[in-house]
């Protein structure tokens, strides 16, 4: 807890509500020390022999902290403690009030790996991103409308992300990162994801969730025919 910066002022002072683009924020998440330790602790694992799954579909280069075993000490006492009380202000109307599991990853842009991340939306109901380091030029992130809206009809922003600080924004907001033009970049995303919302329509697919058991969170949905278990939509 040390090594986080305050967020509960954050609520109801003006830092929180700049933006550049809708319901984007900029926050102040980790101390700098934090973040170069992080990516000292991802490094090693990188190197180690240990199997490792890709972050998700688009990003190549980076790292599940589920894999670490990161969750239960760190990742869901942030999300439960720290962010919920911020998105429950922010995005009452799309889950932040009732967040109850994420997928957590780091990812990792390169001069000989990937360079950028193109347009897309999140699995996500709130997504945090921060930006972790390390030394890099260019690659803002922008962002468009909601994934409903034609990219026709869309207007993109551009954001700066600075080192230290993340951006929140709800995962159906349409965006992407720009390439960085030299150095290494390292990104520290948490899909945060509400059964509440998401058991009624798969963000995914767009349909009513049809449901299989998996493992630790999996995709977030929840079968409460039982005990509770966090499932995966088999549709997508």
């Amino acid at each position: 807890d040390q090594l986080l910066l305050t967020t509960e002022p954050l609520c109801s002072s003006p830092f929180a509500h700049l933006y550049l683009t809708p319901r984007v924020y900029h926050l102040p998440v980790f101390e700098k020390s934090f973040c170069e330790e992080l990516m000292e602790e991802m490094e090693h694992f990188e190197q180690s022999s240990t199997p490792k799954g890709r972050p998700n579909t688009m990003n190549h280069y980076g790292i599940l902290l589920n894999e670490l075993g990161f969750d239960e000490g760190f990742i869901t006492p942030l999300r439960e403690q720290y962010l919920q009380p911020i998105t429950s202000l922010l995005y009452p109307d799309c889950g932040g009030r009732c967040l109850d599991s994420h997928k957590a990853f780091v990812v990792k842009y390169d001069m000989n790996e990937d360079l950028d991340l193109s347009y897309h939306y999140d699995n996500a109901e709130v997504t945090l991103n921060v930006s972790l380091g390390k030394d890099f030029t260019e690659g803002n992130l922008y962002f468009g409308d909601m994934r409903q809206v034609s990219v026709s009809e869309t207007e993109c922003s551009e954001v700066e992300h600075r080192v230290t600080e993340g951006l929140l924004h709800r995962g159906q907001h349409m965006h992407g990162a720009l390439p960085i033009s030299s150095g290494q970049r390292w990104n520290l995303i948490i899909w945060m994801r509400a059964s509440q919302e998401r058991n009624k329509l798969c963000p995914m697919c767009n349909r009513k969730p049809s449901l299989e058991e998996g493992e630790g969170f999996a995709d977030g949905f929840t079968n409460h025919s039982k005990e509770p278990l966090h499932t995966s939509c088999v549709l997508t």
